[in-house]
């Protein structure tokens, strides 16, 4: 992929991508002490380090992913975290009401769908327009 709509189409995907996390990264922050007790509601083990590690990823991925710094990287490591909040966060398997259960199964597939997202931007770059495809050599997409 080499053609210059290439980068265009990347740099949209990216920040597509990227305001999901970003604005959950942001509302971690604001509500932290009500997102450590759903975490813990949910029985996730180390609590003290989880909640500060997801608050992380979600605001600093987002940034990163908008600037386009070290985006194969990032991107597997976005998509494994979004994995683990798809079966940590969305266990539908768990619930019993069945309206309750299909907004679940709604939301475990939209995240693994959103983890394959991220499997692609491994595979593409970040693209021209960031800083990743400044740093890089002419002819590539930002490898």
């Amino acid at each position: 992929m080499t053609r210059p709509v290439d980068s265009g189409i990347i740099f949209i995907a990216r920040i597509a991508l990227a305001v999901l996390f970003l604005w959950g990264g942001v509302m971690k922050l604001l509500g932290y002490a009500g997102f450590v007790g759903y975490l813990h509601s949910k029985g996730v083990p180390f609590l003290q380090i989880a909640a500060p590690i997801a608050t992380a990823v979600e605001a600093l991925g987002g940034l990163l992913l908008i600037v386009g710094f070290k985006v194969r990287p990032l991107a597997l490591i976005m998509a494994v975290y979004t994995v683990a909040t798809a079966v940590l966060g969305h266990d539908f398997w768990n619930v019993v009401d069945p309206a309750l259960q299909r907004e679940m199964v709604i939301h475990f597939w939209k995240n693994i769908g959103i983890a394959g997202g991220f499997l692609l931007l491994f595979v593409t770059g970040a693209g021209r327009l960031s800083i990743d495809g400044a740093r890089a050599p002419r002819g590539g997409l930002g490898r």
